[in-house]
């Protein structure tokens, strides 16, 4: 059999396996909603197609679909490529944010055609308010959540001088002996898969259906907050306070308080000097313990501060990813090991942080005025947070079954409320 190397076309094992995780229920892709700045006119959708279309050379993967066809998946050039499939206007209307909101829920729960390249966006409005909005959708065997932002940002934002987004690790790190990463190994898998719990409040069976709503906290505020404490905290450890703060709320209204919630943090491990064409998936993880049961939200942030700092001195996510590629070699113990890393007593839910640009960005000369990030739920895993910076702001996106979890906006809401009592306590302005 071929191997990733001697076929660059074939679709390396982090992208087969995501590829194999499609199902009735699951379909696979991430959506990125980008909201432009009002405007008298409609945004032209043929300008649009062919604005696209001039840049799509930049993406290779971008005129490619998956064949199944052979022994294992490859990327294959789709030859009767149509732009007007891939870039396309929304046909219901949408006046305001709940219709907004209603359409890219209902876009997420469409399975991409594997019979073209896996990727199209959709043109929503414009809204009462003039804004107008673009459904970006992925699939996540395309691209993970920096490489996504890579491809957007090539072939829909205008162009700019801004550097592309950055991974999450500098190729300029000490490299770790044979001996030395055997030593750490076993305290890495303790640390982050040795805590079989009880069952998740968001351990619930799901449907293709889907419910999303974001809200957007401002950046400069997290950052005060994180240089505010004694040990400087990361802008993601306040969003995990925050995240805290909601979920905490949101259970205590449900009748299901928890002392404490083991979520999983995705962490990529694509080099910040990759070139913007190189898509793919390097992800590995990080499983923390968001503290649900401690009310003051500065001492949550605090121990959930001290957590990821851990985590990091460790390399635990390096670890963990060299370790499933190793057992990836072996497909029955790597199943396994899948299955125990995605196991729901091992964690609830998944919470995403990716870098977008962090200057201004325009689609056809229209301003991006928000910019948010989705992905889906998994069996046993409800609910799905996801957040991307912007030009100042963090836009948080919350996805799940509705059938599994109703009224996600009053999550939404109750995080931004639990943002709110954070940086009060911690006396930022806003």
């Amino acid at each position: 059999m071929a191997d990733h190397d001697s076929d660059p076309e074939r679709l390396s094992a982090d992208d087969a396996h995501i590829l194999g995780l499609e199902s009735a229920a699951v379909t696979g892709h991430t959506l990125k909603l980008v909201v432009l700045e009002p405007s008298a006119r409609a945004l032209d959708i043929d300008s649009l197609r062919a604005i696209v279309a001039e840049r799509l050379p930049q993406q290779p993967r971008a005129t490619q679909r998956i064949d199944t066809s052979g022994e294992y998946p490859r990327w294959v050039e789709d030859t009767e490529f149509d732009i007007a499939h891939h870039v396309r206007q929304f046909p219901d209307g949408c006046a305001n944010r709940a219709d907004l909101w209603r359409a890219v829920s209902s876009l997420m729960s469409e399975h991409l055609d594997r019979a073209y390249p896996l990727w199209t966006f959709d043109v929503l409005g414009p809204l009462d308010n003039g804004r107008t909005a673009i459904a970006v959708r992925m699939h996540h065997a395309m691209c993970d959540g920096i490489a996504g932002v890579r491809f957007v940002d090539t072939v829909l934002f205008d162009p700019h001088d801004a550097p592309a987004a950055k991974g999450g690790v500098h190729p300029d790190r000490e490299p770790v002996s044979r001996a030395a990463e055997a030593r750490r190994l076993p305290a890495a898998v303790w640390r982050e898969l040795g805590h079989l719990g009880s069952r998740s409040p968001f351990d619930r069976p799901i449907t293709v259906a889907r419910e999303l709503a974001f809200t957007v906290v401002p950046l400069a505020e997290m950052k005060a907050i994180g240089s505010s404490r004694p040990q400087h905290a990361t802008v993601n450890d306040v969003l995990l306070t925050a995240i805290s703060g909601g979920l905490r709320k949101w259970l205590d209204r449900h009748g299901e308080s928890r002392q404490r919630l083991r979520v999983q943090i995705p962490v990529s491990l694509h080099h910040a000097d990759e070139g913007a064409n190189l898509l793919g998936n390097r992800d590995s993880f990080l499983n923390l313990d968001l503290p649900l049961g401690i009310s003051d939200p500065l001492e949550r942030l605090d121990l959930i501060s001290a957590q990821t700092r851990e985590r990091k001195q460790l390399d635990d996510a390096d670890e963990l990813y060299n370790l499933f590629h190793a057992l990836g070699t072996v497909k029955s113990i790597g199943a396994v090991a899948h299955r125990l890393a995605g196991s729901s007593r091992e964690w609830g839910v998944s919470i995403s942080n990716v870098p977008g640009p962090a200057l201004p960005r325009s689609v056809a000369g229209r301003r991006l005025i928000h910019l948010f990030s989705s992905s889906e739920p998994a069996a046993h895993h409800a609910l799905r947070i996801a957040a991307i910076s912007f030009d100042g702001n963090i836009g948080i996106g919350l996805c799940t079954d509705p059938n599994a979890l109703s009224h996600i906006d009053r999550m939404a809401d109750a995080i931004h409320e639990a943002h709110v009592e954070v940086r009060e306590a911690a006396g930022v302005s806003p």
